[in-house]
């Protein structure tokens, strides 16, 4: 477990000694979608984490401060084993990655022989190891075209996201029991009832979403696609499907339309926000800027195995990395 922040920084402007770190330590910050507002406007690069991931490798800092969640952390240690790699709070961890243990996920691997394995990039270094191909939401669609149909595919760990593909594609791809707990609390129900107050507003959903969900959208696609629909749907008012700090970006880039979250069994979106995600603060970044803790260790070889499957990803479908469009429903 993460040590809890004993230190009094009230009075701190945490901004500016995030600033000066930055420079001293030559950092480069990330932020994915789902932050905070205020550590997304802070950060050198906002995005989806394997398109982070790719700028922060392209760039000359020493230091790679993440503020996601573990998983990505080590895809971006993956990519630049040469930088530090810190996450302000080690125990941002991901529903998905943790729904497969890389010894369960062996086991299951080696009673199927002739599957490959399409992982889905929410999964540990580890997992990344034992998998063939790596994809994310953006590319999983450009991959699965250039597979035999008479391939066997094991998909995992997000059933939702593997089932819609099944559904898209017509594959029976195995599929391993994971989902993401931030999208499968979107209500049906309360979804209904504000499209009913809001006739004509389309719904933007990312397919990690279960099929109740993905049903009554109009746009499926990851977090970066539901941004690009966002700047060029037609209308005036979007129902976004997917955790609500995306929203920020798009008032930032569109404000003049109108953003509304899908709401949880109790008719609002709270309950969809990431408890991994919330994790990191403006004050577990500047102490992780400042003490260059907590990183991500890794193994060599084990940082090999991985890359090998983020590599193949990347020779299928790298035009697809960032842009996450996965089409409409």
């Amino acid at each position: 477990m993460t040590a809890p922040i004993r230190e009094n920084l009230s009075g701190l402007d945490l901004r500016a000694e995030i600033e000066r770190l930055r420079k001293d330590r030559n950092a480069v910050i990330l932020a994915h979608y789902y932050q905070k507002p205020e550590i997304q406007d802070l950060a050198d690069f906002v995005g989806d984490s394997l398109e982070l991931s790719r700028k922060a490798a392209d760039t000359d800092a020493d230091v790679i401060a993440f503020c996601g969640v573990k998983f990505m952390a080590e895809t971006a240690k993956i990519l630049s084993p040469e930088k530090i790699v810190i996450l302000p709070d080690m125990d941002a961890g991901c529903s998905l990655e943790d729904s497969c243990p890389p010894e369960q996920f062996k086991r299951f691997r080696e009673k199927h022989p002739d599957h490959i394995a399409l992982t889905y990039i929410n999964c540990s270094a580890a997992v990344k190891a034992l998998s063939d191909i790596i994809v994310t939401s953006s590319s999983a669609e450009t991959i699965i075209s250039q597979i035999p149909e008479n391939q066997p595919i094991i998909f995992g760990p997000d059933r939702h996201l593997g089932g819609y593909l099944n559904r898209k594609f017509g594959r029976e791809m195995l599929l391993w029991p994971g989902v993401c707990i931030v999208h499968e609390a979107f209500s049906e129900t309360e979804l209904i009832k504000l499209k009913a107050q809001h006739p004509g507003a389309p719904v933007a959903a990312h397919p990690e979403c279960p099929p109740h969900i993905v049903d009554h959208a109009d746009y499926v696609g990851s977090t970066s696609g539901i941004l690009q629909f966002a700047k060029t749907f037609p209308g005036d008012t979007l129902i976004v499907a997917t955790e609500p700090h995306i929203i920020h970006q798009m008032e930032l880039a569109i404000p003049e339309k109108t953003f509304i979250g899908a709401p949880g069994a109790d008719g609002n979106c709270n309950c969809n926000i990431c408890p991994y995600m919330a994790l990191n603060t403006m004050e577990k970044l500047y102490l992780a800027l400042r003490d260059l803790k907590p990183q991500i260790e890794m193994e060599e070889g084990l940082r090999l195995a991985a890359r090998k499957s983020l590599d193949r990803m990347l020779e299928m479908a790298s035009g697809t990395i960032g842009k996450g469009d996965l089409g409409r429903a």
